[in-house]
């Protein structure tokens, strides 16, 4: 039988082998966190309408190409919101261990594989719906753990 502990360092293993993600928005050199405007902070359990953040925000230009931040499936479509706006749009990719929704691109396509550095789709227009927002792509991990660690 297989202990606990050598499952758990297999997990830790994979993870640690699928190294850190891709760049998320071109003409960024890193995966930088959206700091507190207006709208709220863009950190992993910010306050939300009396709520945490599920998420975390990586800056990225309107229009900016979005990349995948590792190989995998896409899986299909996400929307984070209920209602229809300019911004309601996004993807669930999993591969590599990971699962995770990417909110506010259009995506080139809804399923089929993606290589991590591969263009994703580009950041939809955030002014237009929250004007002064400092614009970025919402990425938040399918089990709802922070995926901080991973930028």
């Amino acid at each position: 039988m297989i202990s606990s502990r050598v499952l758990l360092l297999a997990a830790l293993i994979s993870t640690a082998l699928a190294g850190p993600w891709a760049n998320i928005c071109a003409g960024k050199s890193s995966n930088e966190i959206r700091m507190c405007d207006s709208h709220g902070c863009g950190q992993y359990t910010a306050h939300r309408n009396h709520r945490p953040h599920q998420g975390v925000d990586v800056l990225c230009s309107d229009g900016s190409t979005v990349f995948a931040p590792f190989s995998g499936m896409i899986v299909g479509q996400e929307k984070p919101y209920k209602n229809k706006n300019a911004i309601n749009n996004g993807v669930r990719i999993s591969g590599r261990g990971f699962c995770i929704k990417m909110f506010y691109i259009k995506p080139i396509k809804y399923k089929g594989s993606i290589k991590k550095g591969e263009k994703l789709g580009t950041l939809l227009p955030l002014q237009k719906v929250y004007p002064g927002i400092q614009s970025h792509v919402h990425i938040e991990n399918c089990d709802l753990s922070d995926p901080t660690v991973y930028l």
